[in-house]
């Protein structure tokens, strides 16, 4: 069902607006299934609820939780360098997170798969939420996870669409976020949560403070790694790009040159 209406279909946020986003973002499967589970998870917790004080302490260890947790994924999974050179790997890495850095504006690859995306949420929200208050506190971890997910998810989308945010404060982590995919891919590796960057030195306010960097598209898969690790290659079916397709000129949106203007 869900799968269905998005087979075969490509989005360019480039040259979406806000509405048509909502739109895509409300179909999208992944973010239907996280909406559902969360619902579901959450319904047990307050079936389960013994102590409401235990209830909230864990929404927010969970919601303090999530943010490290996507940083060091962020950091040390995705921009990792090791799995990309295993055959068994590759193809895990391209999906997550090598595509979106070569198109950053394709929605679908934006998302990351369920398979993937699922587990991992579990993994870090379930056994937090056990150890504070039992099956109440696991299922409320795990709904607090998914729905911070969406959160993430839809600001992230806001930060490759073709739209100059009204908020200040949106449009500034739509700034950071683009100095990571057009200028240095080193740092800011927050979505809507830069206090971790702060905290491991990896923030950067201002594009000046860094050096361009000769890997932010292809995160270090060059055509010399390609030739050494050449699954990626294969799975893509072309060299990797040093720089993505040009976003459309500028007017409010992500686009235009290196994508940094329309966040300025």
């Amino acid at each position: 069902m869900w799968g269905d209406a998005w087979r075969g279909r490509s989005y360019d946020l480039g040259k979406m607006n806000l509405r048509e986003l909502a739109l895509a973002y409300s179909t999208y499967p992944a973010i239907q299934a996280y909406g559902l589970l969360a619902m579901v998870a959450g319904i047990l917790a307050l079936a389960w609820v013994e102590s409401w004080w235990r209830l909230g302490l864990v929404v927010l260890v969970a919601s303090l939780i999530y943010p490290l947790a996507w940083y060091g994924i962020h950091r040390y999974i995705l921009h990792g360098r090791w799995l990309y050179r295993m055959k068994w790997s590759a193809g895990l890495w391209k999906r997550i997170h090598f595509d979106h850095h070569q198109d950053p504006h394709k929605l679908e690859v934006l998302f990351g798969s369920l398979a993937n995306t699922l587990p991992t949420i579990a993994l870090v929200t379930l056994p937090v939420g056990w150890l504070i208050d039992g099956r109440t506190g696991a299922a409320a971890a795990l709904s607090t996870g998914l729905v911070t997910t969406c959160i993430y998810e839809f600001f992230h989308c806001i930060q490759h669409l073709n739209y100059k945010p009204r908020w200040a404060w949106v449009s500034r982590i739509k700034q950071l976020h683009l100095y990571h995919h057009f200028h240095n891919e080193d740092g800011n590796y927050g979505i809507i949560a830069y206090g971790p960057d702060m905290l491991f030195g990896s923030y950067y306010g201002e594009a000046r403070q860094k050096p361009r960097s000769p890997t932010v598209f292809n995160l270090g898969y060059d055509l010399d790694e390609a030739e050494r690790y050449p699954w990626v290659m294969e799975l893509t079916g072309a060299p990797p790009r040093d720089r993505p397709p040009r976003p459309p000129a500028p007017g409010g949106g992500a686009g235009g040159g290196d994508g940094l203007k329309a966040a300025s």
